[in-house]
């Protein structure tokens, strides 16, 4: 009878559709989606639930939007490496729509969420045009990622400031604490980058490695702002300029390669035409 009861097991599995199998990729994945969601909590217990209830406890404020970032940040890692599980190893047949929904969450709605509490919370902000921001936000990033599942790129290139990236970019613009609309214009023009036809590489080797380093560095970054350690304000002001500064300066060498590329390609075109 046990070995009835085993050969019922494997043929079980067997006969479970493949469909319905998680990789370790996919595994990854729905850390990724914990993480948006949790994201998403820390911004509602630890910062708007105290600001309408009127509590003062500033420090809780601070350590929640700390912990929402940093899950965002997990979340981003977990992005990284299950693209990596998934080229070593193997993913299912629904690993790439785990991946949009999970991107959607923690790239889309949770940053989106963020921003939304802001124009709640902050003094000088105002909270329909922070709603409308919050929603260009999460419209963007739905676009994206519908584009990125409709359209065949060339490899090694994003089109358009991937998601985690935007994701890090807005609430590093937020959390600058700049008056409310360069702040509102950077969160919008870091939307419009998202859907442009700017072209990202894709993080891989060096470049993945750098990406992580520099996650991991933040992280440290927020933890020492969230304790109020001695320059945590300063380093963590100063780690979020270089995020947007790095945003801004992507696009711009992206543009300045494809002008180089249209002129040698002209000056090629015209040297084949003379005799």
């Amino acid at each position: 009878m046990p070995e009835a009861d085993d050969e019922n097991d494997v043929d079980g599995t067997e006969d479970m559709p493949l469909s319905m199998r998680l990789s370790i990729a996919d595994t990854l994945t729905l850390g990724n989606a914990t993480c948006g969601f949790m994201a998403v909590y820390f911004t509602t217990t630890g910062i708007l639930i105290p600001h309408l209830t009127g509590s003062d406890e500033t420090g809780m404020a601070r350590h929640s939007a700390a912990t929402a970032v940093i899950l965002m940040l997990m979340a981003a890692i977990f992005d990284l490496f299950d693209g990596l599980v998934a080229r070593k190893l193997r993913s299912s047949p629904m690993g790439a729509e785990l991946d949009n929904l999970s991107d959607l969450i923690s790239f889309g709605l949770a940053p989106a969420y963020f921003v939304l509490v802001y124009g709640m919370v902050a003094d000088d902000a105002h909270q329909r045009v922070s709603a409308l921001a919050a929603i260009v936000v999460l419209l963007a990033v739905v676009l994206r990622l519908a584009r990125f599942s409709c359209v065949t790129l060339k490899d090694g290139m994003f089109q358009g400031m991937p998601s985690p990236f935007g994701a890090l970019t807005v609430v590093s613009i937020v959390l600058l604490e700049l008056p409310f609309v360069p702040t509102l214009l950077a969160i919008i023009g870091v939307a419009w980058l998202m859907v442009s036809r700017v072209e990202y590489p894709k993080p891989r080797g060096i470049l993945a490695v750098a990406m992580l380093s520099w996650i991991v560095a933040a992280m440290g970054l927020l933890a020492a702002w969230a304790f109020d350690a001695p320059g945590g304000q300063l380093l963590l002001q100063t780690g979020c300029a270089l995020q947007v500064v790095l945003g801004a300066v992507i696009p711009l060498f992206a543009t300045a390669r494809r002008v180089n590329t249209f002129r040698d390609n002209r000056r090629e075109a015209r040297a084949a035409q003379l005799p």
